[in-house]
């Protein structure tokens, strides 16, 4: 069947349309996406709504993504998808007024996008990254850098003995300590004293739950999946895109720690000019490289293995298991 797949990010929008079946790779038919950054169009919720604490998506953050999703959807229809998996990560699930965003979507494009949480987000990471490694890999250790959170499994099955979401991604960190107060422009380059404060902070995010995934015993393979950890692998060396998904690629620790004094001391045109890095995600390099240093420190990790599937791919995979379960019934 011809399957889409609308991933509500906090980066990005993005449809996915894939030809699948049970027991073989989903194949990529079609992609459309968007740069939503719904992760900078939440404001505090006593600027929109006097009273009310935490976040809300604001009125152009609900605009822009009823648009993206309606445009998306005409996108599925000329392509033939047969059904649509839609479904939201961190900047929708951690607001304040998360329901009445989706209802509002709802309401003008017929589009009802589920909100998945952290856990969920991770454990799907990880089954598209045994599917993708196989039973071969053994014990896996998977880690996977949005826009609004971070996402940790680890286990010995398709299913993940451990799995949690961190509120750390790395558009959430660029906006909260490197941004400009008043006009939200990235403040590079980036002073020594807010690097090293946001390292400890990070650092001690991640060090809090540490234990979940080590007491398991130490990964056979540790896994990175997203476009953040694809584009410090990039920088650091890793082959491009455009040479297939099949060639190996990796990040090391060794090659990526000497680099991030050099992405701190780069303006934002500098760093939108690295191999891998778009222009629209370049103030997000900083923090983002800032949490893969932390990840493989902290687990004692020489160096994270890419996999090309993540949340998406697991999305899919999950949806083609439970149709094998209702045919084969």
């Amino acid at each position: 069947m011809r399957l889409g797949v609308l991933d509500i990010g906090s980066n990005t929008g993005h449809l996915l349309v894939v030809d699948a079946h049970g027991g073989a790779a989903p194949l990529p038919a079609s992609s459309f996406k968007q740069p939503l950054r719904l992760a900078e169009h939440l404001v505090a919720a006593d600027d929109a709504s006097p009273g009310t604490p935490g976040t809300l998506v604001s009125a152009a953050g609900i605009d822009a993504l009823a648009g993206f999703t309606a445009e998306a959807m005409r996108v599925a229809e000329d392509q033939g998808c047969e059904e649509i998996l839609a479904f939201a990560t961190s900047a929708v699930r951690d607001s304040t007024n998360a329901d009445a965003v989706l209802e509002e979507v709802r309401a003008r494009t017929g589009v009802a996008i589920e909100v998945l949480s952290g856990e969920d987000e991770a454990r799907l990471t990880f089954l598209a990254v045994r599917r993708w490694f196989g039973w071969s890999a053994g014990r896996l250790a998977v880690f996977d850098i949005g826009g609004g959170s971070l996402e940790i499994a680890g286990g010995a099955d398709e299913a993940p003995e451990v799995a949690w979401s961190l509120p750390i991604g790395a558009a959430r960190l660029a906006r909260a300590h490197f941004a400009d107060p008043v006009t939200g422009a990235p403040g590079t380059p980036l002073e020594e004293d807010r690097v090293r404060e946001v390292r400890k902070a990070v650092r001690a995010e991640i060090a809090r739950d540490a234990g979940r995934l080590l007491r398991g015993g130490a990964p056979d393979r540790a896994v990175a999946t997203s476009k953040t950890f694809r584009s410090l692998a990039r920088i650091c060396g890793a082959a491009a895109s455009g040479e297939g998904p099949l060639v190996p690629r990796s990040l090391p620790l060794a090659e990526l720690r000497p680099w991030i004094p050099k992405l701190a001391a780069m303006t934002i045109e500098e760093l939108g000019q690295l191999p891998g890095v778009s222009p629209g995600r370049a103030h997000q390099v900083v923090p983002g490289a800032l949490v893969a240093e932390a990840c493989m420190d902290l687990f004692g990790l020489t160096a994270l293995e890419i996999c090309p599937w993540a949340l998406r791919e697991g999305v899919i995979l999950e949806r083609l298991d439970q149709l094998s379960v209702l045919d084969d019934a």
